[in-house]
C-alpha cells in the first residue's frame, strides 16, 4: 500500500489510534476527516503530501507528527482540530495551504520553517490561544485572513522579504500591540487590520502612517484606520476609501467625508457600532448616498 485515499476513514468516529505502514508516500483528501475520537497519529518518513482536510474535524487529536519528507500541507488539513496544543512543521514543507490550522483553538505555538514560501487564505485564523508567531524570511506572500481572529496573538514578526499583505490577514487580533510594515511591502489589499487596536509602524516607501491611519504613499487611498479618535477628518488629498477601512471601529462618533472622494470600498464603515453621524459637503448628497448604500440613515450634510 502505497496511499491512503480520499475520504478512506473519514466520519470513523470511534477510531481511536491508527499505524500507517511505512510505505505510504500519500494521505488522499478527507482521508481521516471527522474521525473525532482520534488522539494520536504517527505520519511515515516516506509521505511526501497531506491532502486537503485529511486531518479535518479531528476534535481529540492532541499530538502529530510530521515528518521530514513532507513538502505541501492541503489546504484544510488540521481545520478544527481543537485539541492540537503543538506543531513542528519539517524544513521540507515549502507551503501551507489555505485554512491549513484554522480553528484550531487550542494550538499555542507553531513553528514556521525557514523553506516555506507562502502562508495560504486563512491558514491560521481562529487560532484563539496562539500568542507569538514568527514569519520566516523566505515568505513572500500574507495572504487574506492568514492570522485572522487570532485573539491572543501579541506579537508577530514580518520580515522584509513580504512584498504583499493579503485584506484581513490580522483581522480580529485583539491583543496585537504593534506591527511592522517592512521596507519590502508594495501591495497591502483590503484592510488587513480591522478590529485591532495595535499601533503600525511602517518602513515601506509605498505607504504612509498619519495618526495611526494607514494611506497609500501619496496620501489618496486611505486603506486602515486604527485610531481611537471619536471625530476624524478625511483629508482632502484622499480620493478612495479602501474595502474594510474603517470595519470594527469600537470609538469612531463622527467622520467627515471630502467632495474629493469619488470610491468608497466595500463594507467600509461595517459594524462600526457607535459611528452616528457622516458629515459630507453641502450639495452632496446624491453623490454619497450612492457610494454608502448602506449608510443613508447616517449622512449629514455640513452646516445643516
Amino acid at each position: 500500500m502505497t496511499s491512503i485515499g480520499d475520504g478512506a476513514f473519514s466520519y470513523c468516529e470511534s477510531l481511536e489510534q491508527i499505524n500507517i505502514p511505512d510505505s505510504v508516500t500519500s494521505i488522499g483528501h478527507s482521508a481521516f476527516e471527522n474521525c473525532i475520537s482520534l488522539i494520536q497519529i504517527n505520519i511515515p518518513d516516506g509521505v511526501t503530501s497531506i491532502g486537503d482536510g485529511a486531518f479535518s474535524y479531528c476534535e481529540s487529536l492532541e499530538q502529530i507528527n510530521i515528518p521530514d519528507s513532507v513538502t505541501s500541507i492541503g489546504d484544510g488539513a488540521f481545520s478544527y482540530c481543537k485539541s492540537l496544543e503543538q506543531i513542528n512543521i519539517p524544513d521540507s514543507v515549502t507551503s501551507i495551504g489555505d485554512r491549513a490550522f484554522s480553528g484550531c483553538t487550542s494550538l499555542r505555538e507553531i513553528n514556521i520553517p525557514d523553506g516555506v514560501t507562502s502562508i495560504g487564505d486563512s491558514a491560521f485564523e481562529g487560532c484563539t490561544s496562539l500568542r507569538q508567531i514568527n514569519i520566516p524570511s523566505g515568505v513572500t506572500s500574507i495572504e487574506f485572513g492568514a492570522f485572522s481572529y487570532c485573539t491572543s496573538l501579541e506579537q508577530i514578526y514580518t520580515p522584509d522579504s513580504v512584498t504583499r499583505i493579503g485584506g484581513g490577514a490580522f483581522n480580529g487580533c485583539t491583543s496585537l500591540q504593534e506591527i511592522t510594515i517592512p521596507s519590502s511591502v508594495r501591495t497591502i489589499k483590503a484592510n488587513p487590520f480591522a478590529g485591532c487596536t495595535c499601533t503600525i509602524t511602517c518602513h515601506s516607501p509605498h505607504f504612509k502612517v498619519v495618526g495611526n491611519v494607514l494611506y497609500n504613499s501619496d496620501l489618496t487611498r486611505l486603506i486602515s484606520f486604527l485610531s481611537e479618535q471619536t471625530d476624524f477628518t478625511i483629508p482632502d488629498s484622499v480620493t478612495s476609501i479602501g474595502d474594510s477601512a474603517f470595519a470594527d471601529c469600537k470609538s469612531l462618533r463622527q467622520i467627515y467625508i471630502p467632495d474629493s472622494v469619488t470610491s468608497i470600498g466595500h463594507s467600509a464603515f461595517y459594524r462600526c457600532k457607535s459611528l452616528q453621524t457622516i458629515l459630507i459637503p453641502r450639495g452632496s448628497r446624491g453623490k454619497f448616498e450612492r457610494l454608502l448604500p448602506d449608510d443613508k440613515d447616517k449622512l449629514v450634510e455640513a452646516g445643516d
